[in-house]
């Protein structure tokens, strides 16, 4: 093909001088640069509450969708939803994480060094700078820091079916200020309140136990490889697990800045009210963990079991890990559609591991699974989670025109 091309120019040549332009190079996606900025930021700089870092990303990426979406006439569409873009996660982030201010002012450099100078860069600018200022002053104590994040909680006396500290480190309860944190779109955290859960006696809770002691056990003759691979896979944090999913998506997406900005803004969004509504249910209930219920209950106790990961210092119900998964599922299906081209994905809980997917349910599956396995979560908890996940990301998905303005 080299010497078709070759030849071809030549024989032009000859007849007549002909005017060759050269292959224009792809432009430089802003909003995946800004989406990998906004990731490293949190690695380096984040706070110890999951949540407080999903609010950094709710903040700074609904401060870009508000910027890119009314584009001025008069001026070029691209540049200056570039521009505000970057402007708006870059004043959102430096103000949220100033410890890095000298890396994003540097990457902000590097945006506007590709936007070509004049009105459309500058107006998107003024308008990332108004729309973070807007976002982050709205925001203003919302019950979202790590300090009332995990206020103090007192325990109960100890009876069937009441959350105890859990062994090993019997720390006390985190997230217990989350109930009462400010949403980003729900009317009250306690909006989408589940159920209360099975009884402590009733047949589905002695099923969801016997399950959860046969396949989570440390030492389960029952669980197989590849399910002690998935509950190693899918035992860190949500937020970590599911940020390269949404680049997928983003990475994806044929849509416009704007637009983009958006399915990040929502995702992280329902995600924090998720996990606000979350403990909002949790604590309203305050059922035991299976590894309590285990050793200290009426049926079969059994003081030695212990579960394959160390439990985390709140109550089951409902499981926290699969309301994250089910928002996220509603988001993404809804933003995205529910099936995409094969992507692989690693765990930091699980060195060398690989895995493929090629939908996005497939995730929550795995998530209400993965805990049961880990022996820290009832398959009730579990499913309950999806379900309160995908309500209240639903709720956000109808919400967002006001959301965006």
């Amino acid at each position: 093909m080299l010497a078709l091309g070759a030849a071809s120019l030549l024989a032009a040549s000859a007849v007549g001088p002909t005017a060759v332009a050269a292959p224009a190079e792809p432009r430089p996606s802003v909003a995946l640069d800004w989406y990998d900025t906004t990731a490293q930021t949190i690695a380096a700089a984040g706070a110890p509450t999951q949540v407080t870092n999903s609010r950094t990303w709710a903040v700074s990426w609904l401060a870009g969708a508000r910027a890119t979406r009314q584009v001025p006439t008069g001026v070029d569409r691209d540049d200056y939803q570039d521009a505000a873009l970057a402007s708006a996660v870059h004043s959102s982030l430096t103000t949220l994480a100033p410890s890095r201010t000298e890396q994003l002012d540097a990457a902000f450099r590097r945006t506007l060094d590709g936007i070509p100078d004049g009105p459309a860069e500058d107006r998107g600018v003024a308008a990332g700078e108004r729309e973070a200022r807007s976002v982050l002053a709205s925001r203003e104590g919302d019950g979202l820091d790590p300090a009332s994040v995990d206020a103090p909680f007192t325990v109960p006396p100890a009876a069937p079916g009441v959350w105890q500290p859990t062994p090993p480190a019997y720390a006390p309860a985190t997230q217990y200020g989350n109930r009462v944190a400010r949403p980003f779109a729900l009317a009250a955290p306690d909006q989408f309140r589940l159920g209360p859960p099975p009884a402590p006696a009733s047949r589905r809770y002695r099923s969801d136990l016997a399950e959860v002691r046969a396949y989570g056990a440390a030492d389960s003759a029952r669980r197989t490889a590849h399910q002690t691979e998935t509950a190693n896979f899918w035992y860190g944090s949500s937020l970590t697990l599911y940020t390269e999913p949404l680049r997928v998506a983003l990475s994806r997406s044929a849509g416009s800045v704007a637009e983009r900005a958006k399915l990040v803004a929502l995702f992280h969004i329902a995600s924090v009210d998720t996990q606000i509504a979350t403990s909002d249910s949790k604590y309203a209930y305050l059922r035991w963990r299976p590894v309590t219920a285990i050793r200290t209950g009426a049926i079969d106790p059994d003081p030695d079991w212990t579960p394959l990961h160390n439990t985390p210092a709140h109550p089951d119900y409902p499981s926290g890990h699969n309301t994250y998964a089910g928002a996220a599922e509603e988001i993404l299906s809804a933003l995205t559609g529910p099936r995409t081209a094969p992507f692989e994905l690693t765990s930091p809980t699980a060195p060398g591991v690989t895995r493929t997917y090629t939908d996005w349910h497939r995730l929550t599956a795995e998530n209400v699974d993965a805990r049961i396995l880990s022996g820290i979560h009832t398959r009730s908890a579990d499913e309950a989670g999806v379900t309160l996940g995908k309500r209240v990301a639903g709720y956000v998905l109808r919400a967002s025109g006001h959301l965006l303005r």
